[in-house]
């Protein structure tokens, strides 16, 4: 396993070298570089990840976030490894991705634990996702589809550790189901939705910086109404991408 990873690595630092489609316009990642094809490639990923692709637009996703090679990035809630196994090995050997993850039991182990276990620049931290620590400064965070789980429970503990866990200038991206503007507050655990409005309010409230938003999972077919796991809007719900990050 350690091979496969080394000959992954070795591929995509030989893409980088030549750093083509490294930057768009003022200096943003763009979905088509080397490191994030690379990412996409890797024959790891399992059947059930690549079939979600063209939903989750990963690479689009990996670019909004700025990721680059030999940054140090956390994936908060990582369920499966979805972006775990794309984050590493976007930021690849010299880099490192913390899977932010509750605790699991012997019975019944977190998935992420085994996807870990393939790939050796990943570190699960099972702390919980509102109280938690990284050993090393981060340069990004992704937090998606379980934004709305932390205004559940204790958000500004949540946030307070993101902010503590990334460095000045650090990128956070959010990915959520999106509420209806006059849904009530409680649409975070009905239906697991929220308004991307309470989100920047939350998190400008928590000292980060509104910075921009990606329209490539907007759906408007999806009236807001349903819960997003029923029926046809599995997998399909009008979703914002919204990035933020703590000042420099």
């Amino acid at each position: 396993m350690r091979s496969l990873f080394a000959a992954v690595a070795a591929a995509l630092l030989a893409a980088c070298a030549s750093g083509a489609g490294m930057s768009g316009p003022a200096g943003e990642v763009s979905a088509s570089a080397p490191h994030i094809g690379a990412a996409l490639a890797d024959p790891r990923r399992p059947e059930a990840d690549t079939g979600r692709d063209a939903l989750r637009q990963p690479a689009d996703m990996l670019a909004f976030m700025q990721v680059r090679p030999g940054q140090r990035v956390a994936d908060i809630g990582p369920g499966g490894g979805y972006f775990t196994r794309l984050l590493s090995v976007a930021v690849g050997p010299e880099g490192r991705v913390y899977a932010i993850d509750r605790e699991g039991t012997a019975e019944r182990p977190r998935p992420i634990t085994a996807v870990a276990e393939g790939y050796p620049n990943i570190s699960v931290i099972q702390q919980g996702t509102q109280n938690w620590t990284t050993p090393e400064p981060l340069d990004a965070v992704m937090i998606v589809q379980i934004y709305h789980d932390l205004a559940n429970g204790d958000g500004p503990a949540a946030h307070r550790s993101i902010f503590n866990a990334l460095r000045p200038g650090g990128v956070l991206l959010i990915v959520d189901h999106a509420a209806a503007d006059d849904a009530p507050a409680d649409v975070t655990s009905t239906l697991h939705r929220i308004q991307p409005s309470r989100v920047r309010t939350e998190l400008e409230a928590a000292g980060f910086v509104f910075e921009a938003e990606s329209p490539v999972l907007r759906n408007p077919e999806d009236d807001h109404s349903t819960r997003v796991f029923e029926g046809d809007i599995r997998g399909r719900t009008d979703q914002f991408v919204l990035r933020f990050r703590k000042p420099a």
